[in-house]
Parts: structure tokens; C-alpha cells; sequence
């Protein structure tokens, strides 16, 4: 049998388990710079070892072991060990400070979800704790954040250095808000629980045209979200929207991996389940019209239509002009056009799209390459594939544009 390879194993392991290593570092040795660098030293300890031990029998737990043996090094370091001992499970104390063991009984027990809501602290502006937080637990780089936000990488680079050393400066604790404190942040704690999920369900660049580990941790934080604030429709509005997604899954791509486009789905392999689950989510966001439960209606109306020519595609218009006054942005105006074109006002949708500020967005291209086309103006469309193809950095969606610029040449 062949013997795994250790550089790919660790890549594939670290891809899934880097957050959850950084976030047990960080309620650990209570240091987000600190923490981060405990975790690189661990993947270079691997990067070290397993070409010459192999690799382990249980990679994830042999990383996460190895980190927290780091921590206490770095605890020792500190005079602190005997105190934080017993937080990375190696000992417990006889006995144990107040102060601790109400940090530790927190009402989120999950390292991940307390990270998110410490990193989303007021004392950083909004875009900088979004950044910071898609970049520690997202597992997103510089570059996919500013693809997301679609912004300069140096300016991602930035907001992300700055962010650090304010909570640093400011010695920010790394622990959770008290929980009247903690709507103020919900905002921001909604934003990266979802860019989380985009950059699984599409990701930005790479071989792959989906990373479901990452729509799969950013379900499971929706969900944990859900349960601890049940009053706040727009968090519900958020699972629902993902749990709607999140149901198309099997019908995304196809045996080679390539993407299959939402009119082009097996509807029969949506998964029923997920889609009941964001149904009852979406009502109990009824009477309401928040961004995401508005966007979880739109989703709805694919999920509720058997066929792609059953799709209510009026009512989906509708819904995006409203969002489009709730929430406006540039994505929100390129759907829009999606859904004005498939209403049957394809012209009137290429206006739309005409209006959309985005010059190195992909997709932007590709939607106007589809809306020429259904208007017979096929050379200016296969030219909008051709520049979408150029920019796009996903190997399976430059396969896509190219087939489109393909089918359109003389």
C-alpha cells in the first residue's frame, strides 16, 4: 500500500483544521498575533517530521496536540503555566481561579464562534473585522478577502496588520462579550459567518469549484448562532440563505468536477432535507426584511420550483429591487440583471449590468456574455467570455468561460 504523500496529507489537513487550531490557541494563550504564530510553528514542526516519521495515524489530532504543546511552552514563557495548565487539558490545578472558570463556562463553548465575536470587537472598524476574521478562522488569504470585498490586496493586507496591532495595543482579552454586549457585534459576526460560506460554496481561486468543509463549518456556526440568539430574525434569515445553498450541493458539479450551472441542476439531487430546514429558518424571519432573510426568499423561490422553467422569476426581480434598496451594493445590482433578463427583459437586464462598477469581477463579464448572447449580439458576447476566463483565478470557472467563448465562435 502506498504511503500517503506528507506535504499533500498536511496541506489537505491543515486546509480543514488551521481555524479550529488558531482558535483553541487563542482562548489558550489569550494572544491573536501569539496564536497565529504557535499555529505556523506547528505546521513547520510537520512540514519537519512527517517526511521522515511519516504521516501519522490521525493527523488533525496529532496537529492539534502538537500546537497546544507549543502553547504551554509559550505559557511557561510567560510564568503562566501553572494558571493555564489545565485549559489545554494536560492538568488540573486544585484550584482554580474565578475569573477562569467563568471564562471557560462561557455561554458559546465553541473556540471558533468566541474567536469570531473577539475579533469583531467594536474597537475595530467593521471592514477590518470582517478581514481579520475571514483571514485567522475563514482559512481565506489576503487575496480571496480582497477578491471578496473587491478591494486591493494591499488594502486587505493592511486592515488586517492594523486590526492586530490595535487589539494588542488595546490588550484586548480574548474572550466573549457579556451577552447584552453582544448584539452590538452580530452584524459583523453575520458577515464572516457568511463570506465563510461563499468562499466554500464558490471559491475564489484554486482547482476546485467548491470547498464544502468550508460551507459545512459555516452551517454548523449558523446553526450554534441560531440557538443561542432566537430572537434575531436576521440570523435566522442567514441559515436559512445557507442551508438553501448548501442544498444544491450534489447537483453543483459533475462526475469530472466541472460546474453545472443552476438551470442545467438535477433538481431530483437537491437534498429535501436542507431544503425543509431553510424553509422553517426562513419562517421565522416572516414580517421582516433584513439583507439576508430578503436574499433567503430569493433562495426559497429556486428551492420551491421542480423545474428550472417553474421559477418564479417576476417574483425573484421583485425581491432583488427591494434588496436592492435594504442592502444596496454592486453583486446585489448584477443579480438584479440576472433576474430582470430571465423575467423576460433580457435588454433591460444588459442596462443594468451596464451600470455595475466591478472592472476585474469575473463574473460581471460572464453575466454580460450571457445577456448579448440572448440578444444575438454573439461576437461582443464571446469577447465578455474571453476577459471573463482572463480574470477569474478558479481553474474549473475559466473552463466554463472558455466553453461559452467557444460555443459562440464563428
Amino acid at each position: 500500500m502506498t504511503s500517503p504523500d506528507p506535504h499533500r496529507t498536511l496541506a489537505a489537513v491543515w486546509r480543514l483544521e488551521s481555524a479550529r487550531i488558531v482558535a483553541t490557541l487563542a482562548r489558550t494563550v489569550r494572544d491573536i498575533g501569539l496564536a497565529e504564530e504557535l499555529a505556523q510553528d506547528t505546521m513547520v514542526i510537520a512540514l519537519e517530521r512527517w517526511p521522515v516519521d511519516g504521516v501519522p495515524d490521525h493527523p488533525a489530532s496529532w496537529l492539534m496536540a502538537t500546537a497546544k504543546h507549543r502553547a504551554i511552552d509559550a505559557l511557561r514563557r510567560q510564568s503562566t503555566y501553572q494558571q493555564k495548565l489545565h485549559e489545554v487539558g494536560r492538568a488540573t490545578p486544585p484550584s482554580v481561579d474565578p475569573d477562569i472558570a467563568a471564562g471557560l463556562d462561557d455561554y458559546v463553548g465553541d473556540d471558533l464562534l468566541r474567536l469570531i465575536f473577539t475579533t469583531c470587537h467594536p474597537v475595530l472598524p467593521p471592514e477590518a473585522r470582517v478581514a481579520l476574521t475571514l483571514r485567522l478562522l475563514g482559512g481565506l488569504s489576503t487575496d480571496q478577502i480582497a477578491r471578496a470585498y473587491l478591494v486591493p490586496e494591499a488594502t486587505i493586507g493592511k486592515r488586517i496588520t492594523r486590526a492586530k496591532r490595535t487589539l494588542a495595543e488595546r490588550r484586548i482579552p480574548i474572550e466573549l462579550p457579556p451577552p447584552a454586549e453582544a448584539s452590538d457585534r452580530l452584524a459583523s459576526v453575520l458577515e464572516v459567518i457568511y463570506l465563510i460560506f461563499n468562499e466554500g460554496y464558490a471559491a475564489t481561486a484554486g482547482d476546485d469549484w467548491m470547498r464544502p468543509a468550508l460551507c459545512n463549518e459555516a452551517l454548523r456556526l449558523g446553526r450554534l448562532l441560531a440557538g443561542l440568539a432566537p430572537a434575531e430574525p436576521e440570523v435566522h434569515g442567514l441559515v436559512a440563505l445557507m442551508e438553501l445553498q448548501a442544498s444544491r450541493t450534489a447537483a453543483r458539479t459533475a462526475a469530472d468536477g466541472s460546474p453545472i450551472l443552476l438551470q442545467d441542476q438535477d433538481r431530483r439531487r437537491w437534498d429535501r432535507l436542507l431544503i425543509r430546514r431553510g424553509l422553517a429558518a426562513l419562517a421565522r424571519t416572516e414580517g421582516t426584511f433584513g439583507p439576508y432573510a430578503l436574499q433567503a426568499a430569493i433562495a426559497a423561490c429556486h428551492a420551491r420550483a421542480a423545474r428550472a422553467e417553474d421559477t418564479d422569476w417576476t417574483h425573484i426581480a421583485e425581491l432583488y429591487d427591494l434588496l436592492a434598496h435594504v442592502s444596496p451594493s454592486p453583486i446585489v445590482e448584477l443579480n438584479r440583471a440576472v433576474a430582470v433578463a430571465n423575467a423576460g427583459r433580457p435588454a433591460e437586464g444588459l442596462a443594468i449590468a451596464g451600470g455595475v462598477d466591478l472592472p476585474q469581477y469575473a463574473l460581471l463579464s460572464a453575466v454580460r456574455g450571457d445577456l448579448l448572447a440572448r440578444l444575438g449580439r454573439d461576437g461582443e458576447a464571446r469577447q465578455e467570455f474571453e476577459r471573463a476566463a482572463a480574470m477569474t483565478r478558479n481553474a474549473r470557472e475559466r473552463q466554463l468561460f472558455t466553453a461559452r467563448a467557444q460555443e459562440l465562435s464563428p
